[in-house]
């Protein structure tokens, strides 16, 4: 599932006569499987569906849908309406839902729109959609018709290779992932979110708040299971990003982004970040190419934070043991000089850069 978004998404369906039953079905299942990776609720993604008919008609608010569960099931049960394809009345009516708190809407979120059209209108789309734009809403456009290309393209968002795809009403999957990206693009960047997330270290990420004259960022980051462990970075008013790094392992931290600003009041922005479990190294051997007096060993996984290996072999029965040093950016090597017909013990040992030690053993075997 895709967190730590924040929008107001807004579809605009084509819901009249100039629609097959079997279009409008289409549609409905494509507008599940662009949602169906996100998370919902009031700090979250909301979404509202409006039909675009004679008169526009509102199918369910921004609030009412809080978990994926309850919205498929919504978006299955709607109705095609019939009518005219009146899209300028449905945007005009738009323009007031997407900002209204009657309808569930959030001042302070981004705004996505997204209109699914046969290619058809009979009134006017271009004023209605500028002032749209104008309140800084995102506008995608699918058209599943052969509509008026410079029409659509002016009444997307710019550019329009981004925001505007031709495709059949069959073909609406090809560009279910391309299209939710364009969505993400537009509601991640505008909260502190987190990417490159390891097991030490993760990328933080945020809007362009400050600038370098007009403040900076503090940034605290504290393990929700130990808050004495709490740690702050100042960075200038110039940063968007900073990398997070020596964190321990499969720990959820709660980070906050305070803008610290001379010339306006910023809200403190807060995530939830949870670093991956840790790779260990080895993790396997495997012995390969016996021969009577040699065998090749190779170990994975290989990481950066390994510093070099340590391979000890000797022959079994018995207490006589070399080593071999190999530096980690290599995780094979061959051991020769063995005695043929023999049972060897190979032992990889991984020495990380903290001083910490891992070791795994196999048997290897060579040839008469």
């Amino acid at each position: 599932p895709i967190s730590n978004t924040e929008g107001d998404l807004l579809f605009l369906l084509d819901s009249s006569a100039s629609v097959s039953h079997y279009e409008f079905s289409r549609v409905k299942e494509f507008m599940w499987d662009l949602l169906q990776p996100f998370t919902f609720g009031p700090k979250d993604v909301q979404t509202s569906i409006i039909h675009i008919s004679t008169t526009p008609t509102m199918e369910f608010p921004f609030n009412q849908h809080l978990s994926g569960g309850s919205l498929k099931q919504a978006i299955r049960n709607t109705q095609q309406l019939m009518g005219d394809t009146n899209t300028g009345k449905a945007l005009s009516f738009a323009k007031e839902k997407l900002f209204s708190r009657e309808a569930g809407a959030r001042p302070d979120v981004p705004k996505v729109l997204v209109w699914v059209t046969d290619g058809f209108s009979t009134d006017d789309i271009s004023e209605p959609m500028q002032l749209l734009k104008d309140m800084g809403v995102t506008v995608f456009i699918v058209s599943t018709g052969r509509w008026n290309l410079m029409e659509l393209s002016a009444a997307a968002s710019q550019p329009p290779d981004k925001h505007l795809h031709f495709v059949d009403v069959d073909d609406l999957p090809i560009i279910t992932k391309e299209l939710r990206d364009g969505i993400l693009g537009v509601i991640q960047a505008n909260r502190l979110h987190a990417v490159d997330i390891t097991s030490s270290s993760f990328q933080l990420m945020w809007p362009k708040l400050l600038s370098q004259e007009t403040g900076y960022y503090t940034l605290e980051y504290v393990p929700t299971d130990d808050p004495a462990r709490k740690r702050t970075n100042q960075v200038s008013g110039a940063h968007t990003s900073l990398v997070l790094s020596n964190l321990a392992p499969e720990t959820t931290y709660e980070v906050v982004l305070i803008p610290e600003s001379n010339v306006h009041y910023f809200p403190p922005q807060t995530t939830r970040v949870t670093t991956l479990p840790e790779e260990i190294s080895p993790a396997q051997v495997l012995i390969s190419e016996s021969g009577p007096r040699s065998f090749h060993v190779s170990w994975a996984p290989m990481l950066d934070s390994v510093m070099g290996y340590q391979i000890l072999y000797g022959p079994l029965p018995g207490n006589s043991v070399k080593v071999l040093e190999v530096d980690g950016r290599h995780n094979s090597t061959v051991v020769e000089n063995l005695s043929p017909n023999s049972t060897y013990l190979v032992t990889v040992t991984a020495i990380y850069r903290s001083g910490k030690e891992k070791s795994l053993s196999a048997l290897a075997c060579t040839l008469e």
